[in-house]
């Protein structure tokens, strides 16, 4: 039997993350980053969702989301309630977990063609003992 390899219809597919890295097309990201079917934010100022400001919302608004998937390390952390409020106020949906859980979910999503954007919060494992 033949293995091939098939690449989604879009530009960004994720294969993979946890709360250090992630595996976007070919390229490994070390930091907090956002991530649309046809856009990639590197370097997304962001290190700890507990501590998310509305100002850091921003670039995740500019992508024009439909759904908003919150990747927030190693375990789920909930932002502010004022970030939730901010997105809620939009109309627009968002889910907080942890990162491998937010990978499977934007590629899911994004494979069915929804205009989705995964922001997610990177931590190295020795910045914090919980990570």
């Amino acid at each position: 039997m033949q293995l091939n390899l098939e690449r989604p219809d879009y530009r960004w597919f994720l294969r993979g993350a946890d709360h250090a890295h992630a595996l976007v097309n070919e390229r490994m990201l070390r930091a907090s980053f956002l991530i649309a079917p046809d856009a990639l934010v590197e370097d997304w100022p962001v290190v700890d969702a507990a501590a998310l400001q509305p100002a850091q919302l921003e670039p995740i608004l500019s992508l024009a989301p439909e759904l908003v998937v919150l990747g927030t390390g190693a375990r789920q952390v909930f932002p502010p309630p004022a970030i939730l409020a901010a997105f809620l106020t939009r109309g627009l949906g968002v889910e907080v977990m942890a990162n491998d859980a937010a990978a499977r979910t934007y590629s899911v999503l994004a494979g069915e063609g929804r205009r989705v954007v995964a922001a997610f919060v990177m931590r190295n494992a020795g910045d914090d003992p919980a990570y």
